[in-house]
């Protein structure tokens, strides 16, 4: 499996152009690695009627965090796949005050190439990962989130 460096900015201009809510929530991508995606979002553009963001918002840049993070890597290997989410959950710790990011990563290589090969195999695949978001360098949530990645020239009924 490829390597390929990922361009924070190529993935924004796609978050924006393809999905507009992350333009309007003033999403921004700030670290991409092979394993790693962290968005950032500002409070102003998600701020709810207490002053701290909506909660809505808080779970839109989770789930932003871990789709770009398997569109990012399929995206590398030159898979065109359409990618969905599946179920999520998230757990609100404390209100987020801030400014906030959304940390999404793959600790384990095993299961990234398992969700890989079944892919390749079937054309479709499924993989559940975890976002953190923080605000001050403090947790404030905890996302998890189950991904469906199908081929585009695959059907599904």
């Amino acid at each position: 499996m490829s390597e390929n460096k990922i361009d924070p900015q190529l993935i924004q201009n796609y978050l924006h152009a393809h999905i507009p809510i992350s333009r309007a929530m003033g999403i921004s991508v700030v670290e991409a690695k092979p394993h790693l995606l962290k968005l950032k979002a500002p409070l102003d553009a998600n701020i709810n009627h207490r002053d701290s963001v909506f909660g809505g918002s808080a779970a839109a840049v989770a789930i932003l965090s871990a789709w770009s993070l398997v569109h990012s890597k399929l995206m590398a290997e030159q898979i065109e796949a359409r990618l969905v989410i599946q179920k999520n959950s998230m757990r609100y710790l404390k209100p987020i005050m801030g400014d906030f990011t959304a940390i999404c990563k793959i600790d384990d290589e095993q299961q990234w190439n398992r969700f890989f090969h079944v892919f390749q195999r079937k054309g479709m695949a499924r993989i559940r990962l975890t976002a953190h978001l923080a605000c001050e360098d403090e947790i404030v949530a905890d996302f998890d989130g189950d991904y469906v990645a199908v081929l585009r020239s695959k059907t599904v009924a």
